[in-house]
């Protein structure tokens, strides 16, 4: 279980988060809603551990990030203007991740980038890929270590009708392995179909669920 207890983050005096509670359930998929601004990408951001709140906590497992822990241990993240190394192929981008923590082999490098429908033996370099190829790349990278947690921002920004239901079908096998999904989007219409809970933001706040 991720829980958030009453965590906020002000910068330069303006409350981007705003004491928001939430309890987050493995094998769930959980969508964010709201305008630009309304803390979507800054809650994934606080969950990720790439900031840490000002005021507040948040627990997996009963370990305090920040405290216990520096980051999520078993996460596969999509954040905003996400960059992977223009001057080398998928594979070998995903390679350079996977040494990290040592918790991948090549054949789940592979199976990750067939899955959001890539050809593993391509060499084209990420500079060379359109929008959306970058897009399903950046989703390959979150699922190749089979994470506890996906925190996605976005996941089908710049990705064809095609690949949208190569992304639903992922999210879904990725929900029945156990996976805690949360997922940030403008659009509630986009995937609201897939979450079993919707969560709308404004102005830093959980304002219904």
């Amino acid at each position: 279980m991720l829980n958030i207890s009453n965590v906020s983050k002000k910068i330069k005096n303006t409350y981007v988060l705003n004491k928001i509670s939430y309890k987050f359930e493995e094998g769930n998929i959980y969508g964010l809603f709201g305008r630009n601004g309304s803390g979507k990408t800054m809650l994934l951001r606080a969950l990720s551990g790439l900031i840490i709140p000002t005021e507040g906590e948040i627990t997996i497992d009963n370990q305090q990030l920040h405290k216990d822990i520096s980051f999520l241990p078993s996460v596969g993240i999509i954040i905003e203007n996400m960059q992977l190394l223009p001057q080398y192929d998928g594979v070998t981008n995903l390679k350079i991740l996977s040494k990290i923590k040592k918790k991948s082999t090549e054949n789940d490098i592979f199976e990750a980038i067939e899955r959001v429908g890539l050809d593993p033996a391509s060499r084209l370099k990420v500079k060379k890929y359109s929008l959306g190829m970058k897009q399903r790349l950046n989703i390959a990278q979150a699922i190749f270590e089979k994470p506890d947690i996906l925190l996605l921002d976005e996941p089908t920004n710049a990705i064809d009708e095609k690949g949208i239901d190569f992304v639903h079908k992922i999210l879904i096998e990725e929900k029945k392995r156990g996976a805690i999904i949360i997922i940030a989007s403008h659009h509630k219409e986009d995937i609201s179909s897939l979450c079993d809970y919707t969560i709308k933001m404004s102005e830093g706040r959980i304002i219904n669920e």
